[in-house]
């Protein structure tokens, strides 16, 4: 059944439609295509696993209500994306942590989500395919900072290597990957990490 709803919903428009319908085999397709994604991007502002999946929640429960007046030519995923993102305006814009995010990050990461999914999952790809390329130690540095957290003193202290050495092995990897990745790397080295430290 799930196979046959799958087929039948890849046309966005069918999709929109049997929302409009409130058919509950719609609803549960947008969850299964969306809710672990949104997540995702709820996480990347509010860093807490718990926030994150009530606002999508909240996003979830708001269209389901209004699914009436749902256009036919509606962008879904952009819609919900940017729907996540209000919903984190809507219920921290008076918390002091706010003022800490970085515009231009939040902005790199919108932009990002705006792009096909399937050209999205290729970036990622090929990123990962990227690090791989690495010099080994370089690879390890970069690994130890993106994917464990650490800090270049504790790298150092790590591997017994001089602060200085880490940061010329991070400076060249970012100089590398950047260069066969271009501009949207910092955004898609954030997606890449998020979903490691989720699976």
């Amino acid at each position: 059944m799930k196979e046959k709803a799958q087929i039948s919903y890849k046309n966005e428009a069918v999709f929109i439609t049997a929302l409009r319908k409130g058919e509950e085999s719609a609803y549960a397709y947008l969850m299964d295509s969306y809710h672990h994604k949104l997540c995702l991007y709820a996480y990347s502002f509010c860093k807490d696993k718990n926030l994150a999946a009530d606002m999508v929640q909240n996003v979830m429960l708001r269209l389901w209500k209004k699914r009436t007046s749902l256009k036919i030519d509606l962008s879904l995923r952009s819609y919900l994306y940017r729907s996540v993102y209000n919903e984190f305006l809507d219920q921290y814009k008076h918390r002091k942590f706010i003022l800490n995010l970085e515009k231009e990050y939040m902005t790199a990461v919108n932009t990002l989500i705006e792009d096909d999914e399937s050209n999205l999952h290729r970036l990622i790809q090929h990123v990962k395919k990227e690090i791989d390329n690495l010099h080994p130690r370089c690879k390890e540095i970069f690994l130890l900072s993106k994917y464990e957290g650490l800090t270049n003193l504790e790298i150092a202290d790590y591997l017994n290597l001089s602060v200085k050495t880490v940061e010329n092995q991070m400076t060249r990897a970012y100089a590398q990957l950047r260069d066969k990745v271009g501009e949207k790397l910092q955004s898609i080295l954030f997606l890449l990490f998020e979903m490691y430290k989720k699976a």
